[in-house]
């Protein structure tokens, strides 16, 4: 229920306004209590003051194991606990091997404590000294670099190239962790939100780019796994082709990305329009490859078909990072 105040004038110059008794009564404030006050345009967000502002969460894992129990962790990162408790009557092996893997496999967490019944993990970075922004950047470096390796790999027939952008899916799946844990911090609160010094909508639109670059580098894994299964090497002429659809799709990611990190709203809705055109293009040449492939064995026709699919769905990916720079590029209301 929205409640209303008047602001009064005290000592003649100091601007004064009541809270809300049942507010201040659910979250500890009385007589002497110290508040933040966080101004975010013509809002301005009120909460209290806290002492020690890392948040632990327990887990009963009883009935978790294996992928389950790894998602359990990642959620609980996630979802912005710095202590991390997670309890059984007797943990496993087992699950004190999916616990450290899990571990090992996120920015920042290592194990704190471990007992019989116990294991605590601890996030050990100061959320401070965390960048959405240079997480995002390092998504878009580490995606196109395994699409084109992966497309590399392809031409030559390189299985080991092909594990290694297989491998290396791991390290933006992690950062995708770590944007989508600040990402949840600025809605929790102003105060995560001002430590960036990012305005929590650019931080949508980082994280919501972020998803569409994660997915990128699925696609890129995708190709990699591809290779591995082809036993014979892909006709020039079809090499040729994918290589080209993949330079004008790399082109529309690289300029959907410089659309979404310029403050230049004029040149933002530029770039942003201009990669939304390329996707376009993008259709026309994978239906040219695909006729291409026409003249093949229906076997590799079709896998060589999913490459097609994998690096078209990359630049649609890459159009709706230009769509979200648009979006940021727009007068705020």
């Amino acid at each position: 229920m929205v409640e209303t105040r008047k602001v009064q004038v005290t000592g003649g110059s100091t601007y004064t306004v009541s809270i809300p008794k049942t507010w201040a009564t659910e979250n500890g404030v009385s007589a002497g209590s110290e508040v933040e006050f966080y101004p975010e345009g013509d809002s301005l967000f009120l909460t209290p003051r806290r002492g020690d502002e890392r948040t632990e969460g327990t887990l009963d894992i009883a009935d978790l194991s294996g992928d389950e129990l790894t998602r359990a962790v990642m959620t609980m990162y996630v979802s912005g606990f710095d202590i991390i408790a997670l309890e059984n009557s007797r943990i496993t092996n087992d699950q004190r091997r999916t616990i450290r893997e899990a571990t090992q496999s996120l920015v920042g967490l290592e194990v704190l404590e471990e007992t019989r019944d116990r294991v605590v993990i601890r996030d050990l970075l100061d959320s401070s000294e965390l960048s959405i922004h240079n997480a995002v950047t390092r998504m878009r470096l580490i995606s196109l670099s395994m699409l084109e390796d992966a497309m590399t790999a392809l031409a030559d027939l390189d299985r080991d190239m092909a594990r290694d952008v297989i491998q290396r899916d791991d390290d933006v799946d992690r950062l995708w962790m770590v944007v989508s844990r600040i990402f949840r911090a600025t809605l929790r609160t102003p105060k995560a939100a001002e430590e960036l010094g990012v305005p929590r909508e650019v931080c949508f639109d980082y994280h919501s780019s972020a998803r569409q670059l994660e997915r990128v580098a699925d696609h890129a894994t995708k190709i990699a796994h591809l290779t591995l299964n082809l036993e014979e090497p892909v006709p020039e002429e079809v090499t040729d082709a994918l290589f080209d659809l993949h330079e004008a799709t790399a082109q529309v990611i690289d300029t959907a990305m410089e659309a979404l990190f310029t403050d230049d709203s004029v040149e933002a809705t530029n770039l942003a329009n201009e990669a939304r055109e390329m996707v376009e293009d993008i259709d026309t040449e994978a239906r040219a490859i695909d006729e291409l492939l026409r003249d093949l064995d229906p076997a590799r026709a079709q896998l060589l078909g999913l490459i097609v699919d994998s690096v078209s769905r990359a630049a649609d990916y890459g159009g709706n990072i230009a769509e979200t720079g648009l979006q940021k590029a727009a007068p705020t209301p």
